[in-house]
């Protein structure tokens, strides 16, 4: 079993006083059904599981009266081999988005407050929206990514007291140990080639066949372009998997990383294509990273809409993008400049998503200055520059004398930690794991 942060998060959820419905939300094939049932099986007595997918006519059970009662009379007649207990069995409707009735029922059994439920589906932030009556106030949210990073690291069997070991050099800023420091950027590129798809990891795992884990990712990309064409509007769904597919060249193969809709479709404008951009947000399928106008708190207030950069929520569905050359230059550590910079980017900010952080970036138009990604914490503004070698941080540099009240900023690279007299932190890219 993949060892999962969110399964704490959970128990948490468990144990409040006056909790609400649980969502939880995330794209295909993230682990979320896994997850839910692996809690279910260890934190309660009896649990029901209804995927509205796998059984169409169990949404009958929602035609009609939405009040507790009833559905739970409902649930019993269908599964009479189950006990319904308050507060000892857990009922989680699977794929809920196939059933719009369900969805509004979250309201209610929020409201009777007697039964621990959980729902869960992929492309939830576009259904909701065709629901009757969405439980807006009424329902609790956790949001399941792919394996982050560090969860990697888990599975390929590095403990988390071996994690806290390898923190401590960079609250330090102690120099790695060569053989420490060597084996971390293995595994980072392991996690490059690999992504944190379960299924992909799990089977990696089982077999350490980058071939096997290959076939897979494709026929998970398959299964996300099936989405599409699945969910999407008629008007969005030839438009979205076009502006999707189009992220291995906009990321991998081009030194500006800005999304540009020229390399959607020649002569390509955002009037034609931004709201498929949308649509991609919404389903969990893309990240953004948007520019800002100045580096300043709250970077939200200065951010265009219209100049982003795009990422694959997971890496996996970017490097199944490419063929499996790729992979091979990736753990070999063969990578062209170009791409070697792209992909370096694209994992950086993968890791730093995984973990709640909204990206923007910062080009100055008049020096060409650009910072690939400012984040926040506490207040504070924290730049961010991610380089293909140990090349010298002079947008950085510039940044800092600009702005003088900005006390930290990170140099990510493939060698080890150091700082120089300007304050530039420069890390290990496998750190960004730690910020």
């Amino acid at each position: 079993m993949l060892k999962r942060k969110i399964m704490q998060d959970l128990i948490d959820w468990k144990n409040k006083k006056d909790k609400k419905c649980l969502l939880v939300q995330g794209a295909r094939q993230v682990g979320k059904t896994y997850i839910i049932e692996e809690f279910g099986k260890t934190e309660y007595e009896e649990m029901i599981v209804i995927n509205f997918k796998e059984t169409p006519d169990a949404s009958s059970i929602f035609t009609g009266n939405l009040d507790v009662n009833t559905l739970i009379m409902g649930l019993r007649f269908r599964y009479p081999e189950k006990k319904l207990t308050p507060g000892k069995t857990l009922i989680f409707f699977d794929e809920i988005q196939e059933c719009e009735e369900a969805i509004t029922s979250l309201k209610f059994w929020s409201t009777h407050k007697s039964y621990d439920v959980i729902a869960s589906g992929s492309m939830l932030g576009i259904d909701y929206k065709r629901a009757s009556s969405y439980p807006v106030g009424y329902v609790d949210y956790l949001q399941l990514h792919a394996l982050d990073f560090e969860e990697f690291l888990w599975a390929r069997n590095i403990s988390p007291d071996m994690l806290q070991h390898l923190e401590g050099y960079y609250q330090k800023r102690e120099h790695v140990p060569v053989a420490i420091h060597e084996k971390m950027m293995q595994l980072f590129r392991e996690y490059m080639a690999i992504g944190g798809m379960p299924e992909v990891v799990q089977h990696f795992i089982d077999t350490e066949d980058f071939r096997e884990a290959d076939k897979i990712q494709r026929d998970l990309l398959r299964d996300y372009q099936y989405d599409i064409a699945h969910y999407a509007s008629a008007d969005e769904k030839v438009k979205a998997e076009k502006c999707y597919l189009s992220l291995s060249k906009q990321l991998l193969d081009k030194e500006n990383h800005k999304f540009q809709y020229k390399e959607v479709e020649s002569g390509g404008r955002a009037q034609k294509y931004y709201s498929s951009i949308d649509w991609l947000v919404r389903a969990d399928l893309i990240n953004l990273c948007r520019l800002v106008t100045d580096v300043m708190y709250d970077l939200d207030d200065y951010a265009r809409e219209d100049f982003f950069r795009a990422y694959t929520s997971d890496l996996s569905l970017l490097i199944a993008m490419k063929d499996f050359g790729l992979k091979q230059h990736i753990i070999e550590d063969t990578l062209t400049k170009t791409t070697r910079g792209g992909l370096y980017e694209c994992a950086v900010a993968n890791i730093l998503q995984k973990k709640g952080h909204s990206l923007y970036f910062y080009k100055n138009e008049t020096t060409g200055k650009e910072i690939d990604f400012l984040i926040q914490s506490e207040g504070r503004v924290i730049p961010i520059e991610v380089k293909s070698g140990n090349t010298r941080a002079t947008s950085l540099k510039w940044l800092k004398k600009r702005n003088p009240e900005i006390e930290v900023s990170y140099k990510f690279i493939s060698g080890n930690v150091g700082e120089n007299e300007e304050g530039i932190i420069t890390l290990p890219l496998y750190m960004a794991m730690f910020l």
